[in-house]
């Protein structure tokens, strides 16, 4: 990288003496000797282009490619149309960033505006931001949002995704603020005990990590007593059927959006979205962007707020957002778009109505049961005996089980699956127990 590099030599010997460096490897001073490369790094000889080509087939003919897939836990399968994926990848499109010569780039800022309407149409909120790296980040800049000098503690479910937990550890741990997780009962949360007036908010998820709907007015009106926030983080696709989180009295909600027109692809790029109510709004992290009219009275768009964008007053800044995922949010609104109110309504509630014939056909089986008595959107937890044995067989069909949690299997059906495929697996799943 040297030749790339702007400054010239003489330049970077006087950064380094300046700092009181010898040279760029004392930058890694702090880099453990054993994780360091030692030597020149064992690369391949030169290939031509089609060569490299076969060995890349090579490589990726040891993926497995399921044809059936009855896992979700924070990622899933669902239908994309073709016309996603051909009008985002559109050039003038492809970007992840919003623009710092903002009014110039009407198109992208139109793009953001309209995510961001959609988003606050989904999640009856006042206001949305332009996006966050995923759903985990997005519940914990939800928490910083939330704190006051009087109020530094926060509570979230036990039931959410243990991801979202863990970053919100790490969030917390950073910022010094106090956590405390609250126990599951019967697969959803108990904040029995829990608040009190150093409570500055309270996370839940709905549905939660287990597929169990939380009764999220009582939530609300548990929070609320005790002066808290309650951000609700919520699976998108499963709002064209269950109610807004505005309408159960949340203050912020949160979530991944990727069930909403992005692909599995190995784990991201994932987008994750933030909205919330009018009093909140100017303690949302990352960028806004509003609709006005130019000199001439025409239709316009710029980034709002911005003296309290983190990159202008850092050192009053409440978060480390400063970018969003634009193209993964204009797919997003393009998936939308597509589908309508009906479209998306209709995805629900046929992964609904199809899981739950699956897990009627599983616990019709000798043994196997619901873990969780309470109801259920598309996800569900089963008690089963012979768990890896059940997932062996029906892996080696091509059909991708659920996934193993403390106390059974976490299955999930979109609307992808047909009944031939759900009937299917549960035949080998009968089989295989005897």
């Amino acid at each position: 990288m040297g030749s790339f590099l702007p400054s010239t030599a003489a330049e970077r010997a006087g950064l380094y003496a300046a700092l009181g460096l010898s040279g760029p490897a004392d930058l890694y001073a702090d880099v453990p000797a054993s994780v360091r490369v030692g030597g020149a790094l064992e690369l391949p000889a030169p290939m031509s282009e089609l060569e490299v080509r076969r060995t890349l087939e090579a490589l990726s003919g040891q993926n497995t490619r399921f044809s059936t897939i009855l896992r979700g836990a924070g990622a899933y399968d669902h239908y994309i149309p073709a016309a996603v994926g051909r009008i985002a990848a559109k050039e003038e499109f492809v970007t992840a960033y919003t623009p710092y010569q903002a009014e110039i780039s009407q198109g992208i800022l139109q793009s953001i505006f309209e995510f961001q309407t959609m988003i606050c149409e989904l999640t009856g909120m006042d206001a949305a931001n332009a996006s966050v790296y995923d759903g985990a980040s997005a519940a914990a800049e939800a928490l910083a949002m939330c704190r006051d000098r009087k109020r530094t503690r926060a509570v979230i479910s036990g039931a959410a995704h243990p991801d979202v937990i863990a970053t919100i550890r790490t969030y917390c741990f950073g910022s010094g603020m106090e956590l405390a997780v609250a126990p599951v009962r019967d697969g959803v949360t108990d904040l029995t005990g829990l608040l009190d007036e150093t409570t500055a908010c309270v996370y839940v998820q709905h549905p939660n990590f287990y597929g169990q709907l939380e009764d999220c007015s009582e939530l609300a009106g548990a929070a609320h007593g005790a002066g808290a926030k309650l951000i609700l983080g919520v699976n998108p696709a499963t709002l064209g059927v269950l109610r807004a989180p505005a309408d159960y009295g949340a203050d912020i909600a949160v979530g991944e959006g990727q069930p909403l027109g992005l692909p599995l692809a190995w784990g991201g790029p994932y987008l994750g979205f933030m909205a919330a109510t009018a009093p909140l709004m100017r303690k949302l992290p990352g960028r806004i962007v509003g609709e006005t009219v130019d000199a001439q009275g025409k239709r316009a768009f710029v980034l709002t707020m911005q003296a309290r964008e983190q990159h202008i007053r850092r050192e009053k800044a409440s978060s480390n957002v400063c970018s969003n995922e634009a193209l993964c949010a204009l797919t997003a609104s393009i998936y939308l778009s597509l589908l309508g109110p009906e479209g998306l309504r209709q995805v629900g509630e046929q992964s609904c109505a199809k899981a739950h014939y699956l897990a009627g056909a599983l616990c019709a089986l000798p043994g196997v049961s619901l873990r969780f008595p309470g109801p259920f959107f598309h996800e569900f937890v089963t008690e089963l005996p012979r768990a890896p044995q059940v997932l062996a067989a029906l892996e080696a069909k091509g059909i991708l089980g659920g996934l193993p949690v403390e106390g059974g299997l976490l299955w999930c059906v979109t609307e992808k699956c047909s009944r031939s495929e759900l009937d299917e697996a549960v035949a080998i799943v009968k089989e295989v127990l005897g």
